[in-house]
């Protein structure tokens, strides 16, 4: 890796706009080394933040940051802008605990000017910062950067449909990353865009419309004759309105790693009278080669060695575990399907999409439409699955109440990433699906603790339960498992003498921690029993009556504890009229910040140390009462 000599001078886009021409691509250069050199260590989204290099740079010299607002989709991409924004000295602390976040955020800098983590928000949050500064006299520009993959969500078109009315300074920069223009076809697209982007387009083409406005009688019809021969000729050129119609400019395609290209193009969309969409083509993993040429594993990656591109560690985990039991499952169900919202690998379904093409549905980045999709699928009589994060599910809450829940359709979901995930943040925890869908009737919940109790559960949620039911698991793999523990059962498991005073329950990875937790106490003297819930919708009534025969009942949660297991679990306990004590440790109403699992559950006492400290404290303050 290199000094960063050009990178380590700019404090701001001002410091940007001064690099001279020529020293440009030297500056593209130490970004992308720097990149690489921090993503390799703390681990990080490199594919979509190479990709966009060029195109970042460009708009800090086009345009007059913080005054004029950079809306990034989902935030994954922003790296670069982080960098040029006063942040280099701290970019060594991306994604760590206390340091800069991987998306953007407003906290953290006057440059970021919404904070996102979730796709195909950019176009709505844009419109509403550039109709804020209208209402305020504010004539600066408002631009969106929109990736094609969460083009594919449905609110980016809401907002497309909405943005095309206003006036002015309002662009959107669509990152296109997969598009290959051919060759035969896009010498006379990319020649008419590179005369259409000139500033000096614009000029003459307002100057001739002002001119031929003044002929009297027959200005007016030249005028719009004029117009319709510029339109048909675009028409057969591009071949596609769609955002013509959306009543946008498209200037497009440019060349997304061509700094003076990007230049002009952005000085030719400042001077629109309309909303601009502006089509960049870009290269996902520009400028290293082993994200090049796997791009989809490097879009988000933990530690690697930068000379092979290979991970410094890797293990099987849940998702890879689920695909196989996937695709075991399909040999023998030709009914069964799977459905996924752009994770395809991400959700362990790569070796389902190739044996089984025909039942396998990636919609995009669309999970709203994935699950009525999935329940038009269940209407007649197949079984399918939506394999889907846990912190993306969050934005089908409707779907899954009205479409599946309501109509009583069989559809399973296989949630991914339930739980604390670390180093991505409030955005990407998964600690809000069991209380989303705890509140959801005629639904089923099982949240296993290990590869078997996973296996177990998949078949009972598709061969046994109906209606919407629901198998959620962590990210990574099997954590601990104690001594004498065999197989999970479907339903709970008991572990421990029965006949201690103190019981702790909890469910899904939770148990690996309080099964060392009760470990430590035992140490400390204090006996404790555990309760391990594998079916947390319904809960099965045996396992309150088990509770009632305890003094002191912990129930430990990895997620929010409104409307969580654990409340409703209490109210079981109250309405059987349970009379010892009983504590609750979930998260109280927060979102949960960056930093490593562990961290973040040593944070929340919800690992081992944690549970036995939790417990001790309980029972010293019932001796002092």
């Amino acid at each position: 890796m290199g000094e960063y000599k050009l990178l380590s001078t700019i404090k701001s886009p001002e410091d940007v706009k001064k690099i001279k021409d020529e020293d440009i691509p030297s500056l593209c250069t130490e970004i992308r080394e720097k990149l690489v050199e921090v993503v390799s260590v703390n681990g990080g989204h490199l594919s979509p933040n190479l990709g966009v290099v060029e195109l970042t740079v460009a708009m800090h010299r086009c345009f007059d940051l913080p005054k004029d607002s950079l809306v990034w989709d989902v935030g994954h991409q922003s790296y670069t802008h982080k960098l040029l924004t006063g942040r280099y000295s701290r970019f060594d602390t991306l994604r760590q605990k206390d340091g800069i976040s991987g998306f953007p955020k407003r906290e953290e800098s006057i440059y970021d000017d919404f904070n996102t983590g979730h796709s195909s928000t950019s176009i709505s949050a844009a419109f509403g910062i550039a109709n804020a500064k209208q209402i305020n006299g504010d004539q600066s520009y408002t631009v969106a950067v929109i990736g094609d993959g969460s083009l594919t969500g449905g609110l980016a078109f809401e907002a497309l449909n909405n943005a095309g009315r206003f006036n002015k300074n309002f662009i959107v920069v669509l990152n296109d990353n997969k598009m290959s223009i051919s060759k035969n076809v896009g010498a006379i697209p990319r020649y008419l865009t590179t005369v259409r982007i000139q500033p000096w387009y614009i000029r003459v083409k307002r100057g001739t419309e002002r001119v031929l406005s003044r002929i009297p009688i027959i200005g007016w019809m030249l005028k719009g004759v004029l117009r319709r021969s510029k339109s048909r000729i675009k028409n057969l050129v591009y071949k596609n309105t769609l955002f013509d119609c959306f009543g946008f400019t498209y200037l497009g395609p440019i060349d997304g790693h061509n700094v003076e290209e990007l230049e002009n193009a952005f000085a030719a969309a400042k001077k629109s009278r309309t909303p601009v969409l502006l089509h960049v083509v870009t290269k996902k993993g520009k400028g290293y080669q082993p994200a090049e040429d796997k791009p989809g594993e490097f879009h988000g990656i933990g530690q690697f060695d930068i000379d092979s591109g290979e991970p410094i560690s890797s293990h099987r985990g849940f998702s890879a575990e689920f695909g196989k039991t996937m695709c075991e499952l399909a040999r023998n169900d030709d009914k069964l399907c799977a459905i996924t919202a752009a994770m395809t690998s991400g959700t362990g379904l790569s070796e389902f999409s190739r044996e089984y093409k025909n039942r396998f549905f990636d919609v995009g980045i669309a999970e709203e439409h994935a699950v009525t999709f999935g329940c038009g699928l269940a209407a007649k009589g197949l079984r399918p699955v939506f394999a889907v994060y846990s912190t993306f599910l969050q934005r089908a809450y409707d779907q899954l109440i009205h479409d599946a829940a309501l109509g009583n359709l069989h559809l399973v979901l296989a949630v991914d990433r339930a739980g604390i995930v670390g180093a991505d943040g409030e955005t990407h925890q998964g600690v809000f699906d069991v209380s989303m869908l705890n509140s959801i009737p005629r639904t089923t919940i099982f949240s296993p603790t290990y590869f078997d109790g996973l296996k177990s559960s998949l078949s009972e949620a598709l061969y046994v339960e109906e209606g919407l039911a629901v198998v959620r698991y962590p990210r990574g793999g099997e954590l601990f498992k104690p001594e004498g523990f065999d197989r999970e059962s479907i339903d709970y498991d008991i572990y421990g003498d029965r006949n201690a005073g103190y019981l702790i329950v909890t469910y899904g990875r939770m148990f690996s921690y309080a099964a060392k937790a009760r470990e430590i106490l035992a140490g400390q003297g204090i006996n404790v029993c555990l309760l391990k819930l594998c079916k947390i919708k319904p809960i099965n009534q045996k396992t309150v009556d088990f509770a009632q025969g305890f003094k002191e009942v912990w129930f430990f949660e990895e997620g929010i504890k409104n409307g969580g297991i654990a409340r409703t679990f209490s109210d079981m306990l109250t309405r059987a009229g349970f009379a010892g004590n009983y504590h609750i440790k979930a998260i109280h109403d927060k979102f949960v910040r960056q930093m490593s699992v562990s961290e973040a559950l040593k944070l929340l006492k919800l690992d081992s140390e944690g549970m036995a400290e939790v417990v001790n404290k309980d029972l010293n303050d019932e001796k002092k009462a």
